[in-house]
């Protein structure tokens, strides 16, 4: 209401302005016609005109009337260059900023909610140079200030920097036309002020801070490069190093766009993905599932009975898988491709030159105008006492440790509650293994929501894995041939026995022996880049686990495309890499999806939100087939239907979340879900029924009382 009643006031203002026709006192004619008159005031009362004529400029400017420019020239009339500056310049800067904060007070809450993922970008622009841009605006005079105001009024920056920056913007043409005003009774028109060699100087003030922007970066670069020396040609548009997700996909792009690329893999093609990730742990889950169907055969009319296999065929068919797809990301297939792919270690020796020692022992050195490291991550290991000495496997390793046992392993611990020791303590459990999965935060999967995890952990439970949470590995030892390990909960230590040790805990990036550090290229837990991928040196990028923030395979493909555009094409365009909508899914059973902001991230970064819920055992496919467990739950604005985030727990959870991922990429709400026809009976149903359920608690009460009344009235 207060919003309602300042707009109604500041429209009733300016309509008063044109209905009474107080235009005709803002011209110049007038102001020439009535100089004496404000002389003769000015000599009674400098002080009292001056505030009056100050106040007048305020309301002016605040109200985006027109007659600014006359009054500035009023100004210097009246009082001269130096005072009549400082007067001017004062009261547009208040009256700028007062448009500025009824604009925000008014309109911005409503704008950003109605258009808030189309105005991301913006926001950040603002955010980051925000005050460089409305300097610019402020310095060039063919830009309307009270748009400007009005405009800046809809962003996040803040009011004292509006401010200041308006002042300091606009004191240059404040001068002019002050000076202008000096000079009042030689004007014959307001053109005589701007003239097309004004315009264009105010321009060149106007750019000049971006042109002493890109000055301040071109002289940073050369610093950079400064203690090394640049090749004279290059043998090669784009070296890749590294052969998982994002060096495939830098590598594919590039040969598409015709450049001259080199991707260098120093063991297996596909990177973790193919050969020890993604590919075999969705072949044994795939196996894990079946037995524990035919385990649990009754649910489906059926006997239920023990399954019969041999863990060494089960071993054989993920190898078999990975063989199978392995054409898909060969040196072969991208050699075909046009990219020339080297096997061996690559090491960067200078920004534009890497040495490669291949796996025939030669060395081969290229140089290149742009390098991308998508080198990936490796298991982390913790140091726990005694790890080595009992053995153990990784995500990595297991594949091909476990391929020589006739039978799971009877006894095994996972170390790690993440999504990898979940997906793997559930798959062995249904194959026959004793697991024990340790976690030492309080619950697992703790990046989801609590009832997520909790739901997780029964699922676990259920298929006989012991589950303990908030347990810490102290120790692990070892009796002979026997192998312990020992954890503490609550001050209380537990020995348990195990025949194989599973540890994930996480993965590490790949940063040593690349020449990183021998350049200076910072890092941390990871390469350190800027938003557009690059490394201390712009030539030199890095993409996927070693990159971050994320370690998924659709996120480093993701970052792939940032890179090796802004790698070939930089010149010209750069594009920032864009996370805004990032899905995952961790692969147990129910299945867990998500996209966007769940309800603990929600509440950590202080987001309104409203929940809708879906329940799978409400929908008929889920029914019929005996998995109808889980639920849908969308986040959305508050009383509107724009996403913030969605999680899918269930059957096929992961393919279910595509529907919302394009979404929210592409700005569409909750209603055109529900709009959109979803064959019956699917699955994918459940999407449209939650849409559904936020429609339902979103009706127009009053409006559907006045339409009861009207049939009413019309059933006589």
């Amino acid at each position: 209401m207060k919003r309602v009643l300042l707009a109604m006031l500041i429209l009733t203002l300016v309509a008063s302005y044109f209905a009474f026709d107080l235009e005709r006192f803002f011209t110049l004619e007038s102001l020439k016609q009535s100089q004496s008159d404000f002389a003769a005031l000015k000599e009674q009362s400098t002080w009292l005109v001056a505030a009056a004529g100050f106040a007048l400029y305020v309301i002016a400017v605040a109200l985006s009337l027109p007659g600014a420019l006359v009054m500035t020239l009023a100004m210097g009339a009246l009082f001269g260059l130096v005072m009549g500056t400082l007067l001017v310049s004062f009261a547009s800067s208040i009256g700028a900023t007062l448009a500025f904060l009824a604009s925000r007070f008014v309109l911005r809450d409503t704008v950003q909610q109605r258009f808030g993922d189309k105005l991301k970008a913006i926001n950040e622009g603002i955010a980051r140079d925000g005050a460089l841009y409305l300097f610019t605006l402020r310095m060039v005079p063919i830009f309307p200030f009270f748009l400007i105001n009005l405009l800046m009024g809809l962003t996040p920056m803040r009011t004292r920097t509006f401010y200041w920056v308006s002042q300091a913007g606009m004191l240059a043409g404040t001068l002019v036309f002050v000076n202008a005003g000096t000079q009042l009774a030689k004007l014959q028109s307001l053109s005589g002020i701007l003239s097309p060699a004004l315009l264009f100087s105010f321009a060149l003030l106007g750019v000049f801070p971006m042109i002493a922007k890109k000055i301040t970066s071109w002289l940073q670069r050369r610093r950079v490069y400064a203690n090394w020396k640049r090749p004279a040609r290059f043998d090669r548009n784009l070296i890749v190093i590294g052969g998982g997700a994002a060096g495939l996909v830098s590598a594919y792009i590039a040969a598409a766009v015709k450049a001259k690329v080199t991707l260098i893999e120093t063991h297996k093609m596909g990177g973790d993905c193919l050969n020890y990730g993604c590919v075999p742990s969705k072949a044994l889950i795939k196996s894990a599932k079946l037995a524990n169907h035919i385990r649990h055969g009754e649910h489906y009319g059926l006997n239920a009975g023990a399954p019969e296999f041999s863990f060494r065929k089960v071993m054989t068919r993920v190898h078999e898988v990975i063989r199978t797809v392995a054409p898909h990301d060969s040196a072969e297939r991208y050699t075909s491709l046009g990219v020339e792919v080297l096997q061996g270690y690559a090491r960067i020796t200078d920004p534009w030159t890497v040495e490669i020692k291949l796996n025939d022992g030669t060395i081969q050195t290229l140089t290149t105008r742009s390098i991308i490291i998508a080198t990936g991550a490796r298991p982390f290991v913790p140091p726990l006492p005694g790890l080595d000495e009992v053995g153990y496997v990784t995500s990595d390793t297991l594949w091909s440790t476990f391929a020589e046992l006739d039978a799971a392993p009877k006894r095994l611990v996972v170390l790690g509650g993440g999504p990898i020791g979940c997906e793997l303590a559930q798959s062995f459990a249904r194959l026959g293994s004793e697991v024990t999965q340790i976690e030492m935060a309080p619950r697992i999967m703790i990046r989801e929501d609590i009832e997520v995890s909790e739901l997780a952990r029964v699922s676990l439970t259920a298929d006989g894995v012991e589950v303990l949470t908030d347990h810490k590995a102290v120790r692990c030892e070892k009796e002979g041939e026997r192998k312990y390990i020992v954890v503490e909960h609550d001050g209380q230590s537990r020995r348990i026995e195990f025949d194989a040790l599973i540890c994930a805990v996480g993965r590490s990036a790949r940063l040593k022996g690349f020449g990183l550090e021998e350049l200076g290229i910072p890092t941390q837990r990871t390469v350190t880049t800027n938003d557009y991928l690059e490394t201390l040196y712009p030539n030199i990028f890095a993409a996927g686990d070693v990159a971050g923030p994320y370690q998924f395979t659709h996120t480093a493909a993701h970052q792939a495309w940032y890179a090796a555009v802004n790698a070939l094409f930089g010149d010209f365009k750069r594009f920032k890499v864009d996370y805004s909508v990032v899905p995952w899914a961790t692969f147990i059973e129910p299945e867990v999806a998500r996209v966007g902001l769940n309800e603990q991230e929600a509440r950590e970064q202080g987001i309104a939100y409203e929940v809708t819920k879906y329940g799978m055992d409400d929908l008929d496919r889920a029914i019929a087939d005996g998995t109808a467990h889980g639920f849908v739950k969308v986040l959305t604005v508050p009383g509107k239907d724009r996403i913030l985030g969605v999680t899918i727990v269930g059957e096929h959870a992961g393919d279910l979340l595509a529907e919302f991922v394009l979404a929210m990429k592409h700005g569409l709400g909750l209603n055109k879900i529900l709009g959109t026809i979803h064959t019956y009976p699917t699955l994918a149903e459940v999407n449209k029924y939650a849409a559904g359920e936020w429609k339902r608690a979103h009706a127009p009460q009053k409006l559907l009382a006045w339409l009861e009344r009207y049939h009413a009235w019309k059933r006589g």
